[in-house]
């Protein structure tokens, strides 16, 4: 299994035989997306937490990697670690 998968896993408490809902849409994901792309040779701060996103395939393909859905997915992503980090409504 790949880091960055691991790690998107382990922040939220998931196994490798749950259901990981899409984080836009709620469809099963089969992605952990990066919000900034690793780029050649890869990054240091692309396997975190912050940078990495659950997204089924369709929601990879519509809005992964384009800079006009960059923000949308982040404040999407953002307030799922809120919720996880602080609970839901705080």
């Amino acid at each position: 299994m790949k880091k960055h998968v691991k790690l998107y896993l382990s922040f939220f408490g998931y196994d490798t035989s749950d259901f990981i809902s899409c984080e836009v849409c709620g469809k099963q994901s089969v992605d952990i997306h990066h919000l900034e792309c690793r780029g050649m040779g890869g990054s240091k701060l692309a396997d975190h937490i912050d940078n990495l996103q659950a997204l089924c395939r369709d929601c990879h393909i519509e809005f992964g990697d384009k800079k006009q859905h960059k923000e949308y997915l982040q404040d999407i992503h953002d307030l799922l670690i809120q919720e996880r980090l602080y609970g839901k409504g705080n």
